[in-house]
């Protein structure tokens, strides 16, 4: 299986204690959605269509980018980058 790039890796926070999680494919982040992720709403489910349709060459890897971190910061999740914002509890 070839896995797609999607650019600069994306490192989130993934836990109050400061667990960073790096993602630099669209198949690591679908992962994560399908199986590791905390909550099941909306943004989460949008963030699963725009990574299927990058896939499918029918939707941009920005825009499935941009879906991914909405659904993380719904999640609680920080970009490494911005850990100075607190994780929700």
């Amino acid at each position: 299986m070839i896995e797609i790039y999607w650019g600069d890796p994306l490192s989130l926070i993934v836990s109050p204690q400061g667990d960073v999680q790096k993602f630099s494919t669209i198949e690591q982040a679908q992962y994560w959605l399908r199986k590791k992720w905390p909550v099941a709403d909306d943004a989460r489910h949008h963030a699963l269509l725009r990574l299927e349709a990058a896939m499918d060459c029918m939707g941009s890897v920005g825009e499935a980018r941009h879906a991914f971190l909405s659904a993380a910061r719904t999640a609680g999740f920080v970009p490494q980058d911005q850990s100075h914002r607190p994780l929700a509890a």
